[in-house]
C-alpha cells in the first residue's frame, strides 16, 4: 500500500523543538560544499572576485532549486525514510517506475556524489597552499607536482581521510556531525572576520555588508551550537582536535618567523667573511678512496689533516709506518680510542681544531666513501661514513661533505 501525502496544514504530533533543530542542523550540513569556490579564487580569471561571486550565486540558485524541488516531490509522493532506498530513488521510482529513466537518474546521482567527494581534493590543496604561503603550514604544501597540482596536499588529505574512515569504521552517522562542526566553526569565524573588517575599514555601503555578515555569523553559530548540543557524543573530539591544530599552526608560524629573523641580512652592512679552510679527513686505512679524497681536499686548501682513530698499539704502529712510506703530502694525526669508539675521539679532535682556527678558518670534514655498483652490495659493508655524517651534520660551525668513489665491480 502506497503512502499518501498529508494535506497542507495538517497538525503534527510528537515533533519537539529539539527534533526540529536536529533536522535543521542535519539539513544545513547537506548544503555545505559551495564554500570550496572561495578557496579556488586564485584559479578564476580576472576579475577573480566577481567571477567567483557569480559562480557562488549560480551554485546557490541551483542548489536551492534542487532542494526545494526534491522537498516538494518527496511531500507530494509521501516519501518516508527507508534504510534500503534513498529519497531520490523513491522519487524516481514513483515518477518513472523501475525503467530505464530510473537507472539513469541513479547513475547521474552516483556521478554527482562522486564529484562532491572530489570537492575536498580541489579545495584543501589550495587552502593548504595559501596557509603555507602565510607560514602557518609546512612549505612543502606550496610545491606543485608534474601535473601542476599541489601533490603534497592531495597525498596528505588522502592519508588523513583513510585514517578517519578506518578509525570510525566508515560510519557516516559519526563522521557527518564531526564534518559539519568542523565546517561551520570556520564559517562562523570567517563571517566574524568580515564583520570586524567592515567596522575597521568602513568602505562605501559597509552597513549593508555588515548586516549580511552579521546574519550569516549568527546563522552559522546557531547551527554549530545545535550540532554540538544535539550530537555532543559524536562531536566532542573536535574540542581536542581544533585547539591542537591551532597550536601546531602557531608553532609552525613562529618557527618560520624565527628562521627569517636569523637568516635576514643587511645588504649594506653584512658582507661575506674571508676565511681559510682547515680540512679534516677521517681515514681507516690507505686506499684509493682515501687517495681520491685527499686529492680533492688539496684543491680546496693547503691546511689538510688526515685523522686515524686506532684501537690498539699494533694497528696504530702499522698505520703510521705505511703512511710515512706513502707520504701523500698530508699530515696524519693518530688518536687511540680505548673504548673502541670513533665518534667521541673525532668530536674531541674537531673541538680542538675549531678552538685553534675558529677566527681564521672554516672547519670542513671530508668523509671518504666508496659507492658500490649494485645497491644490494651496500649491505655487505659497514656504514661508518653514514654514521659520521649523521653525527656531525648537526654540529655547529662544521661543514660535512662526502667525497664518493664509484666502484666498477
Amino acid at each position: 500500500m502506497e503512502a499518501a501525502a498529508p494535506e497542507f496544514g495538517t497538525s503534527l504530533s510528537h515533533v519537539s523543538m529539539f527534533l526540529l533543530l536536529k533536522a535543521f542542523s542535519s539539513g544545513c550540513s547537506a548544503l555545505t560544499g559551495v564554500e570550496a569556490v572561495s578557496n579556488a579564487i586564485p584559479n578564476f580569471k580576472q576579475p577573480a572576485e566577481k567571477n567567483a561571486a557569480g559562480t557562488l550565486l549560480l551554485m546557490g540558485c541551483i542548489l536551492g532549486a534542487m532542494f526545494i524541488g526534491i522537498t516538494l516531490l518527496a511531500f507530494g509522493y509521501g516519501v518516508k525514510p527507508d534504510p534500503k532506498a534513498t529519497v531520490i530513488s523513491q522519487i524516481a521510482e514513483a515518477t518513472f517506475g523501475r525503467g530505464t529513466m530510473y537507472f539513469i537518474i541513479q547513475g547521474v546521482t552516483a556521478l554527482i556524489l562522486f564529484l562532491a567527494a572530489n570537492t575536498a581534493y580541489s579545495a584543501f590543496p589550495l587552502l593548504s597552499f595559501m596557509m603555507a604561503k602565510d607560514k602557518y603550514m609546512p612549505h612543502a604544501f606550496m610545491v606543485r607536482g608534474d601535473r601542476l597540482g599541489f601533490s603534497n596536499g592531495i597525498i596528505f588529505l588522502s592519508v588523513m581521510s583513510a585514517l578517519l574512515v578506518v578509525g570510525f569504521k566508515g560510519n557516516t552517522e559519526s563522521l557527518i556531525p564531526l564534518y559539519a562542526v568542523g565546517v561551520f566553526i570556520p564559517f562562523t569565524l570567517s563571517q566574524l572576520g568580515m564583520m570586524i573588517r567592515w567596522i575597521k575599514v568602513k568602505p562605501s555601503g559597509w552597513q549593508m555588508k555588515l548586516l549580511v555578515n552579521t546574519v550569516g555569523m549568527l546563522t552559522t553559530l546557531s547551527i554549530t551550537l545545535i550540532f554540538i548540543f544535539t550530537k555532543f557524543t559524536q562531536t566532542w573530539v573536535i574540542f581536542i582536535f581544533l585547539p591542537l591544530v591551532v597550536y601546531v599552526f602557531m608553532r609552525i608560524h613562529r618557527h618560520y618567523c624565527n628562521i627569517a629573523d636569523e637568516l635576514r641580512i643587511d645588504i649594506q652592512v653584512d658582507k661575506p667573511a674571508k676565511k681559510g679552510n682547515t680540512i679534516v679527513i677521517p681515514v681507516a686505512g690507505i686506499t684509493r678512496v682515501v687517495m681520491n679524497t685527499i686529492s680533492y681536499a688539496q684543491t680546496m686548501s693547503d691546511h689538510v689533516v688526515a685523522l686515524y682513530i686506532g684501537f690498539d698499539d699494533e694497528a696504530i704502529r702499522k698505520m703510521e709506518q705505511k703512511w710515512e712510506e706513502w707520504n701523500p703530502g698530508v699530515r696524519l694525526v693518530v688518536i687511540k680510542s680505548r673504548y673502541r669508539s670513533i665518534m667521541g675521539p673525532l668530536k674531541k679532535f674537531i673541538d680542538t681544531v675549531e678552538w685553534k682556527t675558529a677566527e681564521t678558518d672554516h672547519i670542513t670534514v671530508l668523509i671518504p666513501q666508496f659507492i658500490t655498483k649494485h645497491w644490494w652490495q651496500n649491505v655487505l659493508h659497514n656504514q661508518t661514513s653514514f654514521m659520521i655524517r649523521a653525527y656531525l651534520i648537526n654540529y655547529k660551525d662544521v661543514i660535512v661533505t662526502t667525497v664518493p668513489y664509484h666502484l666498477n665491480r
